[in-house]
């Protein structure tokens, strides 16, 4: 491609844009839903909005497996670091027929930044209960493997061999772990969390059942461990942690070792 940032790419016409931008789109998720290379339904409405306006650094990017539907099937924030780099800032990938948590709103409408600014403890109850994580308000798509290959094409089409990712909660830096990030900052505060959940510490003595959040079994679990840390048992919250991944490389780094999901 002749441009190599988010910047640049949001300098061009809307078509070029969203040619290039739908190419981050993961290919399992058009098979899965039957979607069409341009990414719009039989009736030639757009399935995908882009939010990529010329002069930002960002793009905001909502895809649909139809027309209308309250949540997209994947939303991807990404913006350039300050010496030209890509950066993930989130990433989800939604099952539309999965069942839906308003742990992104509150009973009165208001957003809670994914449970970041406030809460809904109801909704995050039944949430914890169905299996969830954090600010998870379906299941996944379970296609991070497929998503990591096309984004690390997407990255290498642009010229860069390298990209960071800003982990929203505990379970997604793990996540990233897995696929092969290593740690910009944060490496300190997941080695602590580590320590203090499997030794004799305040924290895992917090670790009572005195709330459905703060669970003994979270010692060895890295999805109750999350629900803890976004439950404020580390006395602060989750923050400051930013990853880095080589394209195509692995950096082979386990914060959780013995912990199960």
């Amino acid at each position: 491609m002749s441009v190599s940032t988010i910047g640049g790419i949001n300098k061009l016409s809307a078509h070029e844009k969203r040619e290039i931008y739908r190419r981050i789109i993961p290919g399992e998720v058009l098979e899965r839903f039957k979607l069409t290379p341009y990414l719009t339904d039989i009736q030639g409405r757009s399935l995908m909005k882009i939010k990529a306006p010329p002069g930002s650094t960002s793009v905001e990017m909502s895809l649909y497996h139809k027309h209308g539907f309250r949540d997209p099937i994947f939303y991807g924030h990404l913006t350039d670091t300050m010496n030209g780099q890509l950066h993930i800032l989130l990433y989800i990938l939604n099952d539309p027929d999965a069942t839906r948590f308003d742990v992104d709103i509150t009973p009165s409408g208001q957003t809670t930044q994914f449970g970041t600014s406030q809460r809904n403890l109801s909704a995050e109850r039944d949430a914890l209960a169905f299996g969830l994580t954090p600010g998870q308000i379906r299941s996944g798509l379970s296609v991070f493997s497929s998503a990591t290959t096309t984004f690390e094409n997407f990255v290498a089409d642009l010229g860069h061999d390298m990209y960071f990712a800003e982990p929203l909660y505990y379970h997604n830096a793990i996540i990233f772990e897995r696929y092969g990030f290593k740690y910009q900052t944060g490496k300190k505060l997941m080695t602590r969390i580590q320590d203090e959940f499997t030794h004799e510490s305040d924290i895992s003595r917090s670790l009572d059942g005195c709330s459905v959040f703060r669970q003994p079994e979270a010692k060895e679990s890295i999805r109750l461990r999350s629900w803890a840390i976004h439950d404020g048992i580390l006395g602060e919250s989750f923050g400051n942690v930013t990853m880095y991944k080589k394209v195509g490389k692995s950096a082979k780094i386990n914060t959780a070792e013995g912990c199960r999901w």
